[in-house]
């Protein structure tokens, strides 16, 4: 027989579980917050403003929204002054910070993109007890068209500030080869965020971006004609592979290649595809070695294990036999091994500081 749980802990552990329980509807409030502007009407307001105010701002309901924002403060994600006696009358403002992440799709840490896609990612849920089973998980497009928005949300407000400035002038001699006209393949391109930003500064050069994704590849595409960039085009690499002729001199993957089936074959065709002096820069999740250096240096490792459940590992699995690589399958041991197995040697480790990603420059 079990022993018998002591109370003191038996208090705690329920109070960890409800905790988590705590955190994830608090995030489908974030997820209201965004989708109904609630956030950037008060991020707008010039002095903190009361629930009448802000429901006034958004054209909605008062009671709704003051229910909203007492969960928002009380998760100390929105400031509020409590010193008042009547319900309603509180007032409540974003501090910089809060404005910065919460409301400014421009700045670099900006980070609605994951809470764009929350229910869509918790849906998951519904079809993850067959792929428990089965071992077969879900791509992508399994979240439907508001997963390909959610993750350009998530990624290119950095991108938009680093990738031209800082990622690109780390890789030997690119930018000025990208200056003069080169050929380059951005794979698991997605909306296409970073061909057209590589596109917009280098017009010289050729872009071709490359994704499985059809809700991706069409935002893609939108996005493309609204900027008129004729120098870029979007395919689906089962209707145009990349070519195996060595005639690429940049290949790009930003965080995809522990999403990938077969992520091994890919290298080896990135490999086939690049000229002789090209360059991959891979840009993916910073794994560590082993589950408990993840645990240790990694303050958000759980929430990474679980998006790995509901999203990347589920993608890695979403055929027969796929690698299964997960979240943070991809440390930098793996990958310089992956890429050393196709025949490209040279793996320099980049010095760009990111909270989530590791840079590499990968050559022959």
């Amino acid at each position: 027989m079990a022993d018998a749980p002591d109370p003191d802990r038996l208090k705690l552990y329920s109070f960890s579980v409800f905790t988590q329980l705590n955190g994830a509807v608090t995030a489908g409030m974030i997820h209201l917050g965004d989708k109904l502007g609630l956030f950037g009407a008060l991020a707008a307001a010039d002095a903190p403003i009361t629930t009448v105010d802000l429901a006034e701002r958004t054209g909605l309901d008062e009671r709704w929204v003051r229910e909203w924002a007492y969960n928002q403060a009380a998760a100390k994600l929105i400031a509020v002054d409590t010193d008042v006696a009547t319900p309603g009358a509180e007032t409540f403002w974003l501090t910089p910070e809060a404005t910065a992440v919460l409301a400014s799709p421009d700045h670099p840490a900006f980070g609605m993109g994951m809470f764009h896609r929350f229910p869509q990612t918790m849906a998951a849920l519904e079809a993850m007890p067959e792929s428990f089973e089965t071992g077969v998980g879900h791509d992508y497009d399994s979240h439907g068209p508001e997963g390909a928005v959610g993750i350009e949300r998530s990624f290119e407000p950095w991108n938009r500030h680093h990738l031209i400035p800082t990622v690109l002038p780390a890789l030997d001699g690119v930018v000025e080869r990208l200056e003069t006209g080169i050929t380059v393949a951005d794979i698991g391109c997605g909306a296409g965020g970073a061909v057209l930003l590589m596109a917009d500064r280098f017009p010289n050069s050729t872009f071709v971006g490359y994704d499985i994704s059809r809700y991706a590849l069409d935002r893609a595409e939108h996005r493309r004609k609204e900027e008129r960039a004729e120098n870029v085009r979007f395919v689906d690499p089962r209707d145009e592979p990349l070519p195996a002729d060595g005639s690429v001199d940049l290949v790009t993957t930003f965080d995809c290649i522990h999403d990938m089936t077969h992520p091994q074959e890919m290298i080896g065709s990135i490999a086939e595809a690049m000229a002789p002096d090209g360059t991959w820069l891979l840009v993916d999740i910073k794994g560590r070695e082993t589950f408990a250096e993840n645990v240790e240096k990694n303050p958000m490792a759980s929430l990474m294990y679980g998006i790995s459940v509901l999203s990347c590992m589920s993608s890695a699995l979403s055929e027969p036999g796929g690698a299964g690589l997960g979240t943070l399958g991809l440390p930098e041991s793996k990958a310089r091994a992956m890429a050393a197995a196709a025949g490209l040697h040279s793996f320099r480790t980049l010095d760009v500081d990111h909270s989530v990603n590791s840079f590499y420059e990968v050559r022959r």
